[in-house]
């Protein structure tokens, strides 16, 4: 039995011109190896498996060849190349800068470097992973990279570019490569399956490049696994049973059942999912690429960025018809939401069937949001005629907090209600009367009688609604009286005030109002010392309730109270032993005479 080759080896590009998904760089590298302007050393940078090392070895073969092609490529039949094929060439080595990255290891290739080539024109330096060379390592190549020999070319490959020091970045000409798309991937494996006469779906061999991100080995070795497993039949059905992953039908499913607002069955497709073993993290971040891919397909110019086979986006075409684009907004900011919270959740599954309920009424709160309310069942018939205005008569209101109260209940009413289905009834003809003041009914909210349509009034009109009514009803309210008092009288509803505290159980700010007693320093202007500036901070926090009360009951809103810490009367709090001992003794010189006939000490 012939030993088994995996296709990332089998298939590893062997020209410029096979390679896949770079032709920024092998085009850039063939023009410079025939107008033979080669740089002393190459900067290889990019992810893993896009190609950075076979496009190294590429180039070290071709620049050695004797019998160079007009294209730019190797002949792969002269001594040279052949001897490179073979594993035995004298002027191509390769270095792992992962093992040998001391300073003795480029000491030795320094020396290396010392000695021409035999045969050929170059002597080639492959340095793969040359971002975990040691600090002294690098300086110690510094100089033999800046000035190497004519005939010595380094080739430095690396996954992580921001770990080289900038002096060795400086000397390089750097070439970054990019992620294979999707498309070139799956077209690439469906050149080897057709070469190794396997039998493949053209969506399966697309799930294949985008599980691999970017990198073509890992979707040679995710095709190789899925071959042995199917035996040679590369389905949609085998890749995601053996990758392990989320059908796009589940997606599809989930998506129509949101947008016909059928919550249970959305539930038990999440339940499904959860029973094949799917974590919901994995879900909902699934959930929110398929709502992704579902807007960037309403606009034919996104269209480019979906990255699935031709099947797939049929269907997203198709679903994409039927969800608006605030459902697809909406939704995916939900799931965003529930991505970033699920790790923190205790319980992870109600997370995720929390959002999957939200984003199943997000139809129901716009079409809500987005009808007028003319437009809303009216069943009363005397609501449609346009009323005399002229003999209708809206009944004063008489106190502050009833009219403020109905308008509360009246925005209440309409923000809880899903829908108005009895209108508010407009006032008869015979309103034209007073009613006695025995009967005379309680004023209630009664719209514009001039408009066919209800208007409901915003947060901004009930604060408007309660200015016009205080400057109408209660002078003192407005500010207008000064009525004189005594600073018993002061003193009186102080005391109600701290009862009022102590009955709420705000202790902290109690000792305020009851250690010290206020000072007045003007007429209206009154102070009051506190021990710290916790009680003042305190005070500050209550000070407009207070005020309120005080200039209230009092009538008089030129009253004034401020608090002020006197640093003077507030005297250090002792704290240790000594300093009690100490506060004590100042008070009671006797304490330190009993301390001494008794030789007692602070323990």
């Amino acid at each position: 039995m012939d030993n088994f080759i995996v296709s990332a080896r089998k298939y590893r590009p062997a020209t410029f011109e096979t390679v896949v998904g770079q032709q920024h760089i092998t085009n850039t590298l063939k023009n410079a190896i025939k107008n033979n302007q080669l740089a002393q050393a190459f900067l290889f940078c990019g992810p893993r498996g896009v190609g950075k090392t076979t496009c190294a070895r590429i180039l070290a073969k071709t620049i050695n060849c004797t019998n160079l092609q007009p294209s730019g490529e190797a002949c792969g039949v002269c001594p040279s190349c052949v001897s490179f094929q073979n594993g035995n060439s004298f002027n191509i080595h390769e270095l792992d800068a992962a093992s040998n990255n001391s300073v003795d290891d480029i000491r030795s290739l320094i020396e290396q470097v010392r000695i021409p080539p035999q045969g050929a024109r170059f002597k080639v330096y492959i340095i793969d992973e040359v971002h975990m060379l040691s600090q002294a390592a690098f300086n110690a190549f510094l100089k033999t990279l800046e000035e190497p020999p004519h005939y010595a070319i380094f080739i430095l490959a690396t996954t992580e570019k921001h770990k080289i020091l900038p002096t060795i970045l400086s000397r390089c000409q750097i070439f970054d490569f990019n992620r294979i798309s999707v498309d070139d991937m799956a077209n690439h494996l469906a050149s080897i399956a057709q070469k190794e006469t396997i039998k493949y779906e053209v969506d399966g061999l697309h799930i294949i490049a985008q599980k691999a991100d970017g990198g073509l080995r890992d979707a040679l070795s995710m095709f190789d696994q899925i071959v042995s497993f199917s035996d040679a039949n590369v389905t949609y059905r085998a890749v995601i049973d053996n990758l392990n992953i989320l059908d796009y039908d589940y997606y599809f499913n989930i998506t129509d059942s949101l947008l016909q607002e059928n919550t249970a069955k959305t539930l038990l497709f999440f339940d499904e999912i959860l029973n094949k073993g799917f974590d919901g993290a994995h879900f909902i971040s699934g959930l929110s690429e398929h709502f992704r891919n579902l807007l960037v397909t309403k606009d034919p110019s996104t269209l480019k960025l979906l990255e699935v086979s031709e099947g797939i986006k049929a269907k997203y075409l198709q679903q994409s018809q039927a969800a608006n684009v605030s459902f697809l907004l909406s939704a995916m900011n939900i799931a965003n939401q529930c991505d970033l919270n699920y790790k923190l959740s205790k319980n992870q599954r109600l997370q995720v069937e929390l959002a999957l309920l939200k984003m199943c009424h997000l139809l129901s709160v716009f079409s809500l949001a987005t009808t007028p309310l003319t437009a809303m069942p009216d069943t009363n018939e005397q609501l449609k005629k346009k009323p005399d205005t002229s003999t209708v008569s809206t009944p004063k209101p008489v106190a502050v907090n009833n009219e403020v109260a109905m308008v509360s209940d009246a925005l209440a009413t309409y923000v809880t209600s899903p829908k108005i289905t009895e209108p508010v009834k407009a006032p008869a003809e015979s309103v034209k009367e007073e009613p006695p003041a025995a009967e005379k009914p309680k004023p209630a909210f009664i719209p514009n009688a001039g408009t066919t349509s209800i208007k409901i009034p915003s947060l901004k009109d009930i604060g408007n609604v309660k200015e016009s009514i205080v400057e109408e009803e209660d002078p003192y309210l407005k500010g207008d009286a000064k009525e004189d008092f005594t600073f018993n009288d002061f003193l009186r509803e102080w005391n109600v005030y701290a009862a009022k505290i102590k009955g709420e159980g705000k202790m902290n700010l109690l000792p305020v109002f009851i250690t010290e007693a206020p000072t007045m320093l003007r007429p209206y202007v009154f102070e009051i010392v506190v021990g710290n500036k916790v009680q003042e901070d305190l005070f500050k926090a209550e000070r407009a309730d207070f005020l309120n009360y005080m200039r209230t009951t009092l009538k008089n809103f030129d009253l004034e109270v401020n608090a002020r810490v006197d640093k003077q009367v507030v005297a250090k709090r002792p704290y240790t032993d000594l300093e009690k001992y100490q506060h004590m003794a100042a008070k009671n010189p006797q304490l330190a005479e009993l301390r001494k006939r008794f030789n007692l000490d602070f323990d």
